[in-house]
């Protein structure tokens, strides 16, 4: 049976998702559950499915988590306000409804992934008899449940960790380290290379090793677990690439639902970013993220075809220099951000090509310009949400606020399925 009919019948669920009805109509054609539960091949397609469901479409986790965290924090603005969903992010606050198609694909689609994972996991001992192939199905399947999990713990204060009828929620702290431990099971899993049969069907564009170690320095981080992230981030090769790629069948989602129209949404000036973090004009990420080609496409979102990065080098340096930063190690922070803004030879194109950091030297300077490189070398990665939290910029009950949401409300789809455990929405105005 064909990969593609494995990523078909993975796709039905989020189809259906919202419908109790009994009209079942079974299809000849499409694979059942317990034939791609019990087959390697199965298996493996379902892997190639989680990364389709996180990628392609308007309603995938990449274009929705960027989408949403974009409008939430300034990076992006609206175009047109008759995108009412997306405008209501633009606007945020109590703006925001449970009801937001945006969110609701984002937790749908996360919660998805950590489901489908689950299954992978649970089959995948009994089922592929190659250690090999075994070991890189599990590795796969650990990293793109942490992604789902760590993602979710991003945007939402607690997260389902179990899928089962009227699930019980954790707290974010608690999805985080699940982040990490599922990445640390994936690291254990990869102690050779990819076997051919992984390699053929899901093919080499994600760097599995050094993407675990890439999020686990990025959840470790978020968990405030310094030594832990800086110790990850360092074993990042940092001339590895690992994205997501896109054709013109299954294209770019944020070029093509939205920058190319010139009708939803558009990158905002200076990053959104003004005053003590406004960037340098001489800045050569500017021209990388802001300034557009002939079809209007920006960054890594210029064409059909164009790939996005499931973490860039930038983050692995800039999560050095905070740790450094934060253990009050100045010097050596200053050292790492240097490595940020002097870059010229990113693998991925970002380079900033400034001079050396001139600033003040007291911790809480040297804090605030880690952060405005966050905010420009992650420029849309959907990162900025969780970034102005950890470092205490003025959110929605401060004046001037950076950002309209520290939190999302959760979506009616959950609220309506499982009324008993989800959890209060933060009050807005209040602690949104």
């Amino acid at each position: 049976m064909k990969i593609k009919k494995y990523i078909l019948y993975l796709l039905l669920p989020a189809m259906f998702l919202a419908v109790s009805c009994d009209q079942d109509i079974p299809n000849p054609n499409a694979a059942t559950d317990e034939q791609i539960l019990n087959s390697s091949e199965g298996l493996i397609g379902m892997v190639n499915g989680i990364k389709y469901r996180y990628t392609i479409g308007g309603a995938s986790g990449l274009y929705s988590g960027i989408s949403a965290n974009g409008l939430t924090t300034g990076e992006l603005v609206i175009l047109n306000a008759g995108n009412a969903e997306l405008a209501q992010l633009g606007n945020g606050f109590d703006n925001v409804a449970p009801s937001n198609s945006v969110i609701t694909n984002l937790w749908t689609n996360l919660n998805l992934i950590r489901a489908d994972a689950q299954k992978i996991l649970a089959n995948a001992p009994d089922v592929i008899a190659d250690d090999q192939t075994r070991n890189g199905v599990l590795a796969y399947a650990n990293f793109f449940n942490a992604l789902a999990v760590g993602t979710l713990a991003q945007f939402w204060e607690q997260v389902p960790l179990q899928t089962e009828i009227d699930a019980q929620f954790s707290t974010r702290e608690a999805a985080l380290q699940e982040a990490v431990s599922l990445l640390g099971q994936a690291a254990s899993q990869l102690s050779g290379p990819l076997s051919p049969a992984i390699t053929s069907a899901i093919g080499t564009d994600i760097d599995l090793p050094n993407a675990v170690r890439a999020l686990t320095a990025r959840y470790n981080l978020m968990l405030g677990n310094l030594d832990a992230a800086f110790s990850a981030a360092s074993a990042v090769d940092l001339s590895s690439q690992s994205v997501f790629r896109f054709d013109n069948v299954t294209p770019n989602p944020v070029f093509r639902s939205s920058l190319i129209t010139q009708n939803v949404y558009d990158v905002s000036e200076n990053f959104g970013l003004s005053g003590e973090l406004a960037p340098d004009p001489a800045d050569g990420r500017i021209a990388f993220y802001l300034e557009p080609n002939e079809n209007s496409g920006k960054g890594f979102f210029t064409s059909d075809d164009a790939s996005v990065p499931v973490y860039l080098p930038g983050e692995m340096t800039l999560i050095k220099a905070e740790v450094n930063a934060r253990q009050n190690k100045l010097d050596d922070a200053v050292t790492e951000l240097d490595n940020v803004l002097t870059k010229t030879d990113d693998v991925f194109g970002v380079n900033a090509n400034l001079p050396a950091y001139a600033g003040p030297t007291a911790q809480e300077a040297i804090l605030q310009e880690i952060y405005k490189n966050r905010c420009i070398e992650l420029y849309m990665s959907g990162m900025k949400m969780e970034d102005g939290r950890r470092f205490g910029r003025p959110g929605p009950q401060d004046a001037d606020p950076e950002r309209t949401r520290n939190f999302y409300p959760y979506p009616n789809v959950e609220r309506d399925n499982n009324v008993d455990n989800t959890p209060t929405d933060p009050p807005c105005p209040g602690s949104c």
